[in-house]
């Protein structure tokens, strides 16, 4: 509780600039283990992509995933997808051919007393599957130059590569963990996706923001560098950062867990462990990528490698007596 009140009253001064060793390292090894997982597993594309045959229907409740499952691998299907709702399920496999389905149609009929007209079947060709994968990179593609420009006109270019390499970053990991997973990647997940790109751009933005007007001030006789100033305007916009995540993040998790654990909201899943882990990272990423890669870049312009060599030659009590004061202001 000590620590929570001095958080919220602003009495922590975290040098997360400093610190972009760890954070480097901490990143770089959640992205080779995403990575890794990606190049493994790789991502369970849903029928959406990949094409395919999907089944519902009701069957009793005393039915279960491996007896759902059974019915499809005894009339040759390979690897059924099955998913529940309550008293619905829903089977996906391979694109099956009009024998095929009729098959799977008559044996879920038989083992579970569905009449054969009340399972529904949607065919999905490979062709849609690709050109929908294809869109979906588009609307990326189009997002992130957006941003760019968007940045580079609010901002400046190097605030807009910070934010790119950290959205990229959150991008990167929240794959990661569904390569990992095996969770199933579908419309749903992609519109997640954009969300998270969404509020980690949102969190930058506040922190770039505050960055901006603090660095703004600083002359050839400031008393801070550029790394003491950014890393004040951080620590000035931590509290707000932390309880918009977990603002966000609550409600997100109450879906993720009781949603699709006790409630039975399967399809939920494919939304909500986009955001639930994306809003984490997005969280991490802005504070512990985005800041210190900026304070890199900055800090090899010639006006504020100039101003650190001055601070340097006047010794370290002077450096950080520089910043207790400017934190004092704040």
């Amino acid at each position: 509780m000590g620590l929570g009140r001095r958080l919220y009253r602003g009495e922590i001064d975290v040098d997360f600039v400093g610190r972009w060793k760890l954070w480097y390292s901490l990143s770089g090894f959640l992205l080779i283990v995403s990575l890794a997982g990606l190049l493994i597993n790789g991502l369970n594309l849903g029928v959406e992509f990949k094409g395919g045959s999907v089944f519902s229907f009701k069957a009793p409740q005393s039915s279960s995933v491996v007896q759902v499952r059974d019915t499809f691998l005894e009339e040759g299907v390979h690897q059924p997808i099955v998913q529940t709702a309550g008293d619905r399920w829903r089977v996906t496999t391979e694109t099956l051919d009009e024998g095929e389905v009729t098959k799977v149609q008559n044996a879920i009929s038989k083992d579970y007393g569905v009449a054969v007209k009340d399972v529904d079947i949607q065919s999905i060709g490979a062709s849609w599957g690709g050109e929908v994968s294809q869109k979906a990179w588009m609307g990326l593609g189009v997002f992130m130059l957006a941003i760019i420009l968007y940045l580079s006109m609010a901002f400046e270019p190097k605030m807009a590569l910070a934010a790119i390499v950290a959205l990229i970053h959150d991008l990167v990991i929240t794959a990661g963990v569904y390569a990992w997973s095996g969770f199933e990647v579908t419309p749903a997940t992609l519109l997640g996706f954009l969300t998270i790109l969404g509020y980690s751009l949102y969190d930058a933005v506040v922190v770039f923001d505050m960055i901006k007007e603090v660095t703004a001030k600083l002359g050839s006789a400031s008393k801070q560098t550029y790394s003491m100033a950014a890393n004040n305007a951080l620590n000035h916009t931590l509290i707000r950062s932390l309880n918009t995540s977990l603002v966000a993040i609550l409600p997100v998790a109450a879906i993720l867990f009781i949603g699709t654990t006790l409630l039975g909201a399967g399809t939920l899943k494919d939304l909500s462990l986009a955001l639930f882990v994306g809003m984490i990272v997005g969280t991490y990423s802005s504070l512990c990528v985005a800041t210190p890669l900026l304070v890199t870049l900055k800090e090899r312009e010639p006006k504020y490698q100039a101003i650190a060599k001055r601070l340097a030659s006047t010794g370290p009590k002077v450096a950080k007596g520089g910043k207790k004061a400017a934190t004092a202001k704040g």
